[in-house]
């Protein structure tokens, strides 16, 4: 594939932008990239002299500690801005402060948002690279990236794989990308939770709405749990925590349901004892901090690629 396609997406905003072919290539990139991570000296000079901007209106450990640390290992200059100590605080637009960091002259500049279209948005005003590390309940495309390397790793190939996707649907970015990207790599994906977590467009997405988790799990080679996204909710859509996890936890007992060779994964935060037991984060089939090292991988992949370093070395 690398003799005939080439790389065409300036910016990262979701993974309804790519194709499989795209999708394909980004992970290739990637695993070739994470071998980077293991070596005494975790740096080489692809991206050396450019200069990137994590900004963050939201509290992330994995996405954005990997994206700094995805920049540092290409030698690319980095910067951290949150917003809490950014001029947002004083009343500056986001329009305003992504014009003041485009005078800085940044090649990329990674955005995390509460507003749905906030990295789609900057495209419009600016000339860096955009690169969305999650906008609102809208997608979160490295995550949907570096999910589907960890299930290609262990299973060879998404193609015919049924992937179970459990919990907040409604309010998950990381869900669409999933159902998005697992979709148009040809598996069959399932979600279940609540009805009150359940949107109406789910089958526009490509995935089946099962009627139990027990439906949903049931052959299943992949099982992910999400996070109860409660800062996204105005008012409680579940009677308790409690009930949630008796009815929709992932425990042992419910995986009798799935193939013996099931992956568990989770995109974290996890909230044990709720969305999965601490037996079955910390268990066999467990993928999850497998996940976050893949985050590194993947993310090289995409500072790399939309910098258009394709004839760059590495070395």
């Amino acid at each position: 594939m690398k003799d005939t396609y080439r790389f065409q997406h300036k910016h990262i905003l979701d993974i309804e932008q790519f194709s499989a072919a795209d999708i394909s290539y980004i992970l290739d990139t990637a695993t070739s990239f994470k071998e980077i991570s293991t070596r005494p000296i975790k740096k080489v000079p692809t991206l050396r002299g450019k200069t990137i901007i994590n900004f963050f209106f939201e509290p992330s450990t994995r996405t954005r500690l990997s994206f700094e640390i995805a920049a540092k290992r290409m030698s690319a200059d980095t910067f951290n801005i949150a917003a809490s100590t950014s001029s947002a605080k004083k009343g500056e637009t986001l329009i305003d402060t992504a014009l003041n960091l485009e005078a800085m002259n940044p090649d990329i500049i990674i955005i995390r948002h509460s507003s749905s279209g906030a990295a789609a948005l900057l495209t419009r005003h600016v000339n860096a690279a955009i690169i969305n590390a999650g906008d609102g309940t809208h997608e979160h495309p490295s995550q949907g990236l570096l999910d589907m390397m960890t299930v290609r790793e262990h299973k060879g190939e998404i193609e015919g794989l049924k992937v179970a996707i459990i919990g907040d649907i409604a309010h998950s970015r990381v869900a669409h990308s999933d159902i998005i990207g697992f979709t148009k790599m040809g598996a069959e994906v399932r979600v279940a939770g609540p009805a009150t977590f359940m949107p109406l467009y789910l089958d526009s997405l490509g995935a089946r709405v099962c009627s139990s988790v027990e439906e949903a799990v049931t052959d299943a080679d992949v099982v992910m749990a999400l996070r109860i996204q409660k800062e996204r909710q105005d008012d409680p859509l579940i009677p308790s925590l409690r009930e949630y996890a008796q009815f929709y936890g992932i425990n042992r007992s419910l995986l009798q349901h799935a193939r013996p060779d099931v992956l568990i994964m989770h995109p974290g935060p996890i909230n044990r004892g709720v969305e999965m037991n601490p037996d079955v984060a910390d268990g066999k089939g467990s993928v999850i901090l497998e996940q976050v090292t893949n985050g590194v991988a993947v993310r090289m992949a995409l500072l790399y690629l939309v910098m258009g370093a394709e004839g760059s070395n590495v070395e």
